[in-house]
């Protein structure tokens, strides 16, 4: 009787085994999905990102590019704003606008 306990006590391990088995592949299977889908959310969001990073880039390439011909812009507004500080813009000033000539200048008008 005692072998028939174990073999009884036995039989009942493995069914128990079985029965956990069959509820632990249940929750894999889950677990799995669950995985599965994360891994999917991921790669999507992943490649949305990398696109994103690659437009901020090209952004921030014009972006220098807009700073370097502001800065030659800025340089330009300098060396302008040096040149009418002079005698020589002054004097081209007067010529064009006003029609004004150095007292020693000969002016020379085509004939008619």
């Amino acid at each position: 009787m005692s072998e028939s306990r174990r073999t009884d006590a036995a039989g009942k391990k493995q069914e128990s085994r079985k029965l956990t088995l069959r509820r632990h592949k249940g929750s894999v299977a889950v677990v799995s999905a669950v995985v599965a889908m994360l891994v999917v959310v991921l790669t999507v969001s992943s490649v949305g990102l990398y696109r994103k990073n690659q437009m901020y880039k090209r952004q921030e390439a014009e972006l220098l590019q807009q700073i370097e011909k502001e800065k030659e812009r800025s340089e330009e507004v300098a060396a302008y704003e040096e040149y009418v500080k002079t005698d020589d813009y002054i004097r081209d000033v007067a010529e064009d606008k006003l029609n004004l000539t150095d007292p020693n200048e000969i002016i020379f008008k085509p004939a008619e």
